[in-house]
């Protein structure tokens, strides 16, 4: 279960992640996209926790709106709809549930849906879907999310702007897959 106070924990540590990790992210871009996801998604998380403090969400479902609506409007490229996609779908599921593995799982649809992806294709998606797995499971780990990044080296890119590049998309690390396990990571630390 996740409460709205914990959520809110959550955001605040994937912001600190993203802003450390701000460089990082838009280093692993550069060979295989354009280059700016650490960019967008700090002013993204900057603009969210801004939105957050002067909106004060009282539930668990507003919260997740706010940054979904936050993301959508201050986050370029495919990340803001596709985060913001995901948040969005969270905070319906959170309407009726705070189980996190219900609220990933909405947030996992919303991303194939939108970005039209299943797993397997260098996006996301296989990070979500494993996540879901992982809580589902009860096996839940920061070491596993970090496997399934480092597993994206190996998948031939078929989604996204990674796709254009083909076989040269081998080798690379997914900059939405790691950017997704910082937000995974951060729920675990306040589970």
């Amino acid at each position: 279960m996740l409460d709205e106070q914990q959520a809110l924990e959550a955001l605040k540590l994937f912001n600190e992640k993203i802003q450390a990790n701000k460089a990082y992210l838009s280093e692993l871009d550069t060979p295989i996209g354009d280059g700016d996801h650490g960019a967008n998604m700090a002013r993204g998380m900057s603009e969210t926790m801004k939105a957050v403090e002067n909106g004060s969400p009282s539930t668990l479902s507003s919260l997740f709106k706010t940054v979904a609506m936050t993301l959508m409007s201050k986050v370029g490229g495919a990340s803001g709809p596709l985060y913001g996609s995901a948040f969005l779908a969270m905070s319906k599921a959170a309407q009726s549930s705070s189980d996190l593995s219900v609220l990933i799982e909405a947030g996992l649809e919303a991303i194939k849906k939108r970005g039209k992806a299943t797993s397997g294709e260098k996006t996301m998606v296989d990070i979500w879907s494993a996540f879901l797995a992982d809580l589902q499971a009860g096996t839940a780990s920061s070491e596993h999310l970090q496997q399934v990044v480092e597993a994206s080296k190996d998948i031939l890119a078929t989604k996204g702007r990674a796709s254009y590049l083909g076989e040269r998309s081998l080798g690379h690390i997914d900059p939405g897959t790691q950017s997704s396990a910082y937000l995974f990571e951060s729920f675990l630390e306040v589970q």
